[in-house]
Protein backbone atom coordinates (compact mmCIF):
# COMPACT_ATOMS: atom_id res chain seq x y z
CA UNK A 1 0.00 0.00 0.00
CA UNK A 2 1.29 3.46 -0.92
CA UNK A 3 0.27 6.98 0.02
CA UNK A 4 -1.11 8.73 -3.06
CA UNK A 5 -2.49 11.99 -1.65
CA UNK A 6 -2.83 14.00 1.56
CA UNK A 7 -5.75 16.39 2.10
CA UNK A 8 -5.86 18.97 4.87
CA UNK A 9 -9.08 20.46 6.26
CA UNK A 10 -9.64 23.30 8.72
CA UNK A 11 -12.60 23.46 11.11
CA UNK A 12 -13.63 25.83 13.91
CA UNK A 13 -14.75 24.22 17.18
CA UNK A 14 -16.80 26.61 19.36
CA UNK A 15 -17.09 25.86 23.08
CA UNK A 16 -20.33 25.10 24.91
CA UNK A 17 -19.26 27.27 27.84
CA UNK A 18 -18.24 30.09 25.51
CA UNK A 19 -14.70 30.48 26.86
CA UNK A 20 -11.90 28.33 28.25
CA UNK A 21 -9.44 30.24 30.46
CA UNK A 22 -6.19 29.17 32.09
CA UNK A 23 -3.04 30.75 33.54
CA UNK A 24 -1.58 34.17 32.73
CA UNK A 25 -4.87 35.50 31.35
CA UNK A 26 -4.94 33.10 28.40
CA UNK A 27 -8.25 32.01 26.94
CA UNK A 28 -9.81 30.48 23.83
CA UNK A 29 -13.41 30.82 22.64
CA UNK A 30 -13.23 28.98 19.30
CA UNK A 31 -10.63 26.30 18.66
CA UNK A 32 -8.95 26.08 15.26
CA UNK A 33 -8.56 22.39 14.42
CA UNK A 34 -6.84 20.69 11.48
CA UNK A 35 -8.11 17.38 10.08
CA UNK A 36 -5.81 15.33 7.84
CA UNK A 37 -6.88 12.65 5.35
CA UNK A 38 -4.22 10.33 3.88
CA UNK A 39 -5.35 8.53 0.70
CA UNK A 40 -3.79 5.32 -0.61
CA UNK A 41 -3.65 3.26 -3.77
CA UNK A 42 -5.56 0.53 -1.90
CA UNK A 43 -8.61 2.77 -1.66
CA UNK A 44 -8.25 3.15 2.12
CA UNK A 45 -8.16 6.60 3.73
CA UNK A 46 -6.69 7.37 7.15
CA UNK A 47 -7.79 10.31 9.26
CA UNK A 48 -6.43 12.34 12.16
CA UNK A 49 -6.86 15.69 13.87
CA UNK A 50 -4.57 18.20 15.59
CA UNK A 51 -5.80 21.15 17.64
CA UNK A 52 -3.26 23.25 19.58
CA UNK A 53 -4.51 25.10 22.66
CA UNK A 54 -4.08 28.59 21.22
CA UNK A 55 -0.59 29.90 20.48
CA UNK A 56 0.66 30.69 24.01
CA UNK A 57 0.31 27.29 25.68
CA UNK A 58 3.03 25.24 23.96
CA UNK A 59 5.43 26.04 21.09
CA UNK A 60 2.64 25.16 18.66
CA UNK A 61 -0.22 27.00 17.00
CA UNK A 62 -3.12 26.11 14.73
CA UNK A 63 -1.88 27.73 11.54
CA UNK A 64 1.52 26.18 12.22
CA UNK A 65 0.03 22.72 11.77
CA UNK A 66 -1.02 23.60 8.24
CA UNK A 67 2.15 25.55 7.45
CA UNK A 68 4.22 22.56 8.52
CA UNK A 69 2.26 20.31 6.20
CA UNK A 70 3.83 22.18 3.28
CA UNK A 71 7.23 20.90 4.42
CA UNK A 72 6.36 17.37 5.50
CA UNK A 73 3.36 16.03 3.55
CA UNK A 74 4.97 15.97 0.06
CA UNK A 75 7.79 13.78 1.42
CA UNK A 76 5.31 11.06 2.42
CA UNK A 77 3.79 10.54 -1.03
CA UNK A 78 4.70 7.05 -2.24
CA UNK A 79 5.55 5.67 1.22
CA UNK A 80 3.84 2.67 2.81
CA UNK A 81 1.72 4.20 5.64
CA UNK A 82 1.86 0.96 7.64
CA UNK A 83 5.65 1.27 7.89
CA UNK A 84 5.45 3.71 10.79
CA UNK A 85 9.21 3.78 11.34
CA UNK A 86 9.90 4.86 7.77
CA UNK A 87 7.12 7.45 7.89
CA UNK A 88 8.47 9.03 11.07
CA UNK A 89 12.04 9.03 9.78
CA UNK A 90 10.88 10.75 6.59
CA UNK A 91 9.03 13.40 8.61
CA UNK A 92 12.03 14.03 10.85
CA UNK A 93 14.27 14.39 7.79
CA UNK A 94 11.87 16.87 6.22
CA UNK A 95 11.30 19.05 9.30
CA UNK A 96 13.46 19.42 12.38
CA UNK A 97 11.30 19.48 15.50
CA UNK A 98 7.67 20.67 15.39
CA UNK A 99 6.25 17.35 16.64
CA UNK A 100 2.69 18.68 16.63
CA UNK A 101 2.88 19.07 12.83
CA UNK A 102 3.88 15.43 12.43
CA UNK A 103 1.36 14.06 14.93
CA UNK A 104 -1.75 14.00 12.70
CA UNK A 105 0.21 12.42 9.85
CA UNK A 106 1.48 9.70 12.19
CA UNK A 107 -2.02 9.13 13.63
CA UNK A 108 -3.61 8.95 10.17
CA UNK A 109 -1.07 6.27 9.26
CA UNK A 110 -2.06 4.32 12.38
CA UNK A 111 -5.68 4.65 11.27
CA UNK A 112 -4.66 3.15 7.93
CA UNK A 113 -2.69 0.40 9.66
CA UNK A 114 -5.84 -0.56 11.56
CA UNK A 115 -8.01 -0.45 8.46
CA UNK A 116 -5.53 -2.55 6.47
CA UNK A 117 -5.45 -5.08 9.32
CA UNK A 118 -9.21 -4.85 9.94
CA UNK A 119 -8.44 -4.21 13.62
CA UNK A 120 -9.27 -1.34 15.96
CA UNK A 121 -6.35 0.77 17.06
CA UNK A 122 -6.76 -0.35 20.67
CA UNK A 123 -5.84 -3.88 19.55
CA UNK A 124 -2.73 -2.70 17.72
CA UNK A 125 -1.67 -0.69 20.79
CA UNK A 126 -1.65 -3.74 23.03
CA UNK A 127 -5.26 -4.83 23.33
CA UNK A 128 -8.10 -3.76 25.59
CA UNK A 129 -6.65 -3.38 29.08
CA UNK A 130 -9.66 -1.88 30.87
CA UNK A 131 -13.42 -1.88 30.34
CA UNK A 132 -13.65 1.91 30.11
CA UNK A 133 -11.46 4.97 30.48
CA UNK A 134 -12.24 7.21 33.45
CA UNK A 135 -12.34 10.89 32.56
CA UNK A 136 -11.49 14.20 34.18
CA UNK A 137 -13.23 17.51 33.58
CA UNK A 138 -11.16 20.67 33.15
CA UNK A 139 -12.63 23.63 35.05
CA UNK A 140 -11.92 26.95 33.35
CA UNK A 141 -10.31 29.64 35.54
CA UNK A 142 -12.94 31.88 37.10
CA UNK A 143 -13.99 33.10 40.54
CA UNK A 144 -13.73 30.40 43.26
CA UNK A 145 -17.49 30.12 43.79
CA UNK A 146 -18.14 29.87 40.03
CA UNK A 147 -15.59 27.08 39.63
CA UNK A 148 -17.02 25.22 42.62
CA UNK A 149 -20.53 25.49 41.15
CA UNK A 150 -19.32 24.10 37.81
CA UNK A 151 -17.61 21.19 39.53
CA UNK A 152 -20.86 20.39 41.32
CA UNK A 153 -22.67 20.35 37.97
CA UNK A 154 -20.14 18.09 36.28
CA UNK A 155 -20.02 15.80 39.31
CA UNK A 156 -23.76 15.31 38.86
CA UNK A 157 -23.04 14.19 35.28
CA UNK A 158 -20.78 11.40 36.51
CA UNK A 159 -17.29 12.90 36.59
CA UNK A 160 -15.16 12.07 39.64
CA UNK A 161 -11.90 13.69 38.54
CA UNK A 162 -11.44 17.43 38.12
CA UNK A 163 -8.58 19.54 36.81
CA UNK A 164 -8.82 23.02 38.27
CA UNK A 165 -7.25 25.80 36.20
CA UNK A 166 -5.17 27.92 38.57
CA UNK A 167 -1.84 29.67 37.92
CA UNK A 168 -3.19 33.16 38.58
CA UNK A 169 -3.02 35.31 41.70
CA UNK A 170 -1.81 33.11 44.56
CA UNK A 171 -4.50 34.25 47.01
CA UNK A 172 -7.24 33.66 44.43
CA UNK A 173 -5.82 30.23 43.61
CA UNK A 174 -5.75 29.17 47.26
CA UNK A 175 -9.40 30.19 47.50
CA UNK A 176 -10.21 28.31 44.28
CA UNK A 177 -8.61 25.11 45.51
CA UNK A 178 -10.30 25.27 48.90
CA UNK A 179 -13.75 26.08 47.51
CA UNK A 180 -13.59 23.23 45.02
CA UNK A 181 -12.17 20.60 47.37
CA UNK A 182 -14.86 21.43 49.93
CA UNK A 183 -17.75 20.31 47.70
CA UNK A 184 -16.13 17.04 46.58
CA UNK A 185 -16.38 13.59 48.12
CA UNK A 186 -13.31 12.06 49.71
CA UNK A 187 -12.98 9.64 46.80
CA UNK A 188 -13.04 12.39 44.14
CA UNK A 189 -9.77 13.55 42.57
CA UNK A 190 -8.83 17.24 42.42
CA UNK A 191 -5.84 18.51 40.46
CA UNK A 192 -4.67 22.11 40.77
CA UNK A 193 -3.16 22.75 37.35
CA UNK A 194 -1.16 25.98 37.16
CA UNK A 195 -0.17 25.47 33.50
CA UNK A 196 3.27 27.04 34.23
CA UNK A 197 1.60 30.18 35.64
CA UNK A 198 3.25 30.55 39.05
CA UNK A 199 6.70 31.86 39.86
CA UNK A 200 8.64 29.70 42.26
CA UNK A 201 7.75 31.65 45.40
CA UNK A 202 4.04 31.69 44.44
CA UNK A 203 4.05 27.95 43.83
CA UNK A 204 5.75 27.29 47.14
CA UNK A 205 3.24 29.50 48.94
CA UNK A 206 0.19 27.87 47.37
CA UNK A 207 1.48 24.35 47.94
CA UNK A 208 2.09 25.16 51.61
CA UNK A 209 -1.31 26.86 52.02
CA UNK A 210 -3.21 23.78 50.77
CA UNK A 211 -1.00 21.22 52.52
CA UNK A 212 -3.98 20.04 54.56
CA UNK A 213 -6.08 19.24 51.48
CA UNK A 214 -6.26 16.17 49.24
CA UNK A 215 -5.07 17.81 46.02
CA UNK A 216 -2.51 17.17 43.29
CA UNK A 217 -0.18 19.96 42.16
CA UNK A 218 0.34 20.11 38.39
CA UNK A 219 3.00 21.99 36.39
CA UNK A 220 3.35 24.91 38.80
CA UNK A 221 6.15 26.76 36.98
CA UNK A 222 7.43 27.32 33.47
CA UNK A 223 10.72 25.44 33.60
CA UNK A 224 11.57 21.86 34.52
CA UNK A 225 14.10 22.99 37.15
CA UNK A 226 11.58 25.31 38.83
CA UNK A 227 9.01 22.53 38.95
CA UNK A 228 11.60 20.11 40.35
CA UNK A 229 12.36 22.63 43.10
CA UNK A 230 8.68 22.77 44.11
CA UNK A 231 8.39 18.98 43.85
CA UNK A 232 11.14 18.69 46.47
CA UNK A 233 9.40 21.13 48.83
CA UNK A 234 5.93 19.59 48.93
CA UNK A 235 4.49 16.24 49.95
CA UNK A 236 1.53 16.70 47.59
CA UNK A 237 1.27 14.28 44.65
CA UNK A 238 2.99 16.00 41.73
CA UNK A 239 2.10 16.07 38.04
CA UNK A 240 4.26 17.35 35.19
CA UNK A 241 2.86 18.23 31.78
CA UNK A 242 4.27 21.02 29.62
CA UNK A 243 7.93 20.26 30.42
CA UNK A 244 7.62 16.54 29.55
CA UNK A 245 8.09 17.21 25.86
CA UNK A 246 9.26 13.78 24.78
CA UNK A 247 11.08 10.60 25.71
CA UNK A 248 14.30 12.44 26.67
CA UNK A 249 12.52 14.59 29.27
CA UNK A 250 10.56 11.59 30.53
CA UNK A 251 13.78 9.66 31.14
CA UNK A 252 15.34 12.71 32.83
CA UNK A 253 12.29 13.11 35.05
CA UNK A 254 12.35 9.45 36.04
CA UNK A 255 16.00 9.76 37.04
CA UNK A 256 15.27 12.91 39.09
CA UNK A 257 12.09 11.53 40.73
CA UNK A 258 10.46 14.66 39.32
CA UNK A 259 6.82 13.52 39.26
CA UNK A 260 4.23 11.02 40.41
CA UNK A 261 2.08 11.41 37.28
CA UNK A 262 2.65 12.86 33.81
CA UNK A 263 0.30 14.28 31.23
CA UNK A 264 0.95 12.44 27.98
CA UNK A 265 -0.41 14.63 25.20
CA UNK A 266 -0.34 12.76 21.90
CA UNK A 267 0.31 15.70 19.56
CA UNK A 268 2.82 17.31 21.92
CA UNK A 269 5.16 14.33 21.54
CA UNK A 270 4.62 13.78 17.80
CA UNK A 271 1.81 11.24 17.48
CA UNK A 272 0.84 7.75 18.57
CA UNK A 273 4.17 6.14 17.65
CA UNK A 274 6.12 8.19 20.17
CA UNK A 275 3.26 8.38 22.68
CA UNK A 276 3.09 4.59 22.73
CA UNK A 277 6.81 4.36 23.52
CA UNK A 278 6.44 6.87 26.35
CA UNK A 279 3.37 5.02 27.60
CA UNK A 280 5.33 1.78 27.78
CA UNK A 281 8.24 3.43 29.60
CA UNK A 282 5.83 4.93 32.15
CA UNK A 283 4.17 1.56 32.76
CA UNK A 284 7.57 -0.10 33.18
CA UNK A 285 8.51 2.51 35.79
CA UNK A 286 5.19 2.61 37.61
CA UNK A 287 4.18 6.12 36.52
CA UNK A 288 0.47 6.73 35.83
CA UNK A 289 -0.52 9.08 33.03
CA UNK A 290 -3.25 11.44 32.05
CA UNK A 291 -3.59 10.34 28.43
CA UNK A 292 -4.93 13.20 26.33
CA UNK A 293 -3.99 15.90 23.83
CA UNK A 294 -3.81 19.68 23.61
CA UNK A 295 -7.44 19.94 22.45
CA UNK A 296 -9.65 18.75 19.61
CA UNK A 297 -12.94 17.21 18.59
CA UNK A 298 -14.24 13.76 17.74
CA UNK A 299 -11.13 12.44 15.97
CA UNK A 300 -8.71 13.54 18.69
CA UNK A 301 -11.03 12.04 21.31
CA UNK A 302 -10.99 8.72 19.45
CA UNK A 303 -7.19 8.61 19.40
CA UNK A 304 -7.10 9.34 23.14
CA UNK A 305 -9.64 6.62 23.85
CA UNK A 306 -7.70 3.96 21.93
CA UNK A 307 -4.35 4.67 23.59
CA UNK A 308 -5.91 4.97 27.04
CA UNK A 309 -8.05 1.85 26.82
CA UNK A 310 -5.01 -0.14 25.69
CA UNK A 311 -3.24 0.93 28.91
CA UNK A 312 -3.83 -0.84 32.25
CA UNK A 313 -6.17 1.14 34.49
CA UNK A 314 -3.55 1.44 37.26
CA UNK A 315 -1.50 3.57 34.88
CA UNK A 316 -4.28 5.74 33.46
CA UNK A 317 -4.68 8.47 36.03
CA UNK A 318 -7.32 10.01 33.77
CA UNK A 319 -8.15 10.94 30.18
CA UNK A 320 -10.24 13.54 28.37
CA UNK A 321 -13.37 13.55 26.23
CA UNK A 322 -12.65 16.78 24.38
CA UNK A 323 -15.60 16.32 22.05
CA UNK A 324 -17.98 16.92 24.98
CA UNK A 325 -16.64 20.47 25.45
CA UNK A 326 -17.61 21.68 21.98
CA UNK A 327 -20.81 22.39 20.07
CA UNK A 328 -19.80 20.78 16.77
CA UNK A 329 -19.72 17.12 15.71
CA UNK A 330 -17.11 16.45 13.04
CA UNK A 331 -17.11 12.63 12.84
CA UNK A 332 -19.53 9.74 13.24
CA UNK A 333 -18.96 6.85 15.70
CA UNK A 334 -16.69 8.91 17.98
CA UNK A 335 -16.45 8.01 21.68
CA UNK A 336 -19.22 9.46 23.84
CA UNK A 337 -19.03 9.85 27.58
CA UNK A 338 -21.33 7.69 29.66
CA UNK A 339 -21.24 8.83 33.26
CA UNK A 340 -17.59 9.57 33.92
CA UNK A 341 -16.10 7.19 31.37
CA UNK A 342 -15.72 6.44 27.67
CA UNK A 343 -14.75 3.55 25.41
CA UNK A 344 -12.80 3.42 22.16
CA UNK A 345 -14.77 2.76 18.94
CA UNK A 346 -14.45 -0.83 17.82
CA UNK A 347 -14.37 -0.24 14.06
CA UNK A 348 -11.09 -0.70 12.14
CA UNK A 349 -8.40 1.90 12.89
CA UNK A 350 -9.71 4.87 14.83
CA UNK A 351 -13.22 3.68 14.04
CA UNK A 352 -14.57 7.13 13.16
CA UNK A 353 -15.82 8.63 9.89
CA UNK A 354 -15.32 12.38 9.32
CA UNK A 355 -18.33 14.45 8.30
CA UNK A 356 -17.14 16.36 5.26
CA UNK A 357 -20.37 18.32 5.11
CA UNK A 358 -19.06 19.95 8.30
CA UNK A 359 -15.35 19.94 7.41
CA UNK A 360 -15.83 21.37 3.91
CA UNK A 361 -13.34 21.24 1.07
CA UNK A 362 -9.60 20.77 1.73
CA UNK A 363 -7.57 23.91 2.34
CA UNK A 364 -4.39 22.09 1.22
CA UNK A 365 -3.80 19.09 -1.05
CA UNK A 366 -0.64 17.12 -1.81
CA UNK A 367 -0.19 14.33 -4.35
CA UNK A 368 -2.59 13.43 -7.12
Amino acid sequence: MKITAIRVHQVDLPLKEGRYSWSNGNFVEVFDSTVVAIETDAGLVGYAECCPLGSAYLPSYARGVRAGMEEVAPKLIGLDPTNLGAVNRAMDAALNGHPYVKAPLDIACWDLFGKASDLPLVTLLGGIAQDEVRLYRAISQEAPETMAKKIAGYKAEGYTKFQLKVGGDADDDIARIRACREILDDTDILVADANTGWTRHEAARVADAVADLDVYIEQPCASYDECLSIRRRTAKPFVMDETVTGLEMLVRGLADDAFDVINLKISKVGGITRARTMRDVCVAHGIPMTIEDTWGGDIVTAAIAHLAQATPSDFVFSATDFNSYGTKTIAANAPRRVGGGMKAPMGPGLGVEPDFAVLGAPVLSFGR
